[in-house]
């Protein structure tokens, strides 16, 4: 059986710093925050986007519109897995006509899962513009697709996983690197 060994990154300290810094990025590129919408995609990129949001409130004294997605119909390997993915359904109770939205997802990866973010709001309306917020990009793109905000790059190999812990769903902040020793 193969050992795994894990590698603190990110603590909850530099997490939440890191959250801040990418919060006033945000409303520094856009000039602002008129028709900003911030939507997390599932399960973790809603935890990050929670905070964002929550962040920008405190500096600009604005909420901001905050939405939902749930990929799962937009995925290209439903054929493929071996599983039932779990549907939870999104929520973005707001037009994205017209508006900047930010997506929000923990790991940038292959680029698979922006792709299917983009269609999914596309589905909803004709935004002005899209940007991709990522709290950790570990590279191995698949699909042409950078983020426009990253919180921390990180160079991984395809073996090693990067797992992001929110306090919400895993009580406690932090991000590691997984790999497995063989």
């Amino acid at each position: 059986m193969a050992e795994r060994s894990k590698v603190v990154v990110i603590d909850e300290v530099a997490m939440g710093r890191m959250i801040e810094r990418l919060a006033h990025d945000i409303v520094e590129k856009n000039k602002g925050t008129e028709d900003l919408c911030l939507v997390g995609i599932r399960t973790r990129g809603v935890y990050l986007a929670e905070r964002l949001a929550r962040s920008i409130e405190r500096f600009e004294g604005v909420s901001l519109p905050l939405g939902v997605l749930d990929i799962t119909f937009y995925r290209d390997d439903l054929g493929i897995i071996d599983q039932v993915p779990e549907i939870k359904g999104s929520d973005l109770p707001f037009d994205v006509t017209g508006k900047t939205v930010v997506l929000i997802d923990d790991v940038l990866f292959t680029g698979r899962t922006v792709r299917a973010a983009v269609e999914t709001v596309m589905s909803h309306g004709r935004p002005q513009k899209i940007q991709l917020l990522v709290l950790v990009d570990r590279g191995h793109r698949e699909l042409p697709v950078s983020a426009n905000f990253v919180g921390k790059n990180l160079p991984t190999s395809k073996v090693e996983k990067v797992k992001v812990y929110f306090s919400e769903c895993d009580g406690h902040d932090g991000v590691e690197i997984i790999k497995n020793n063989e």
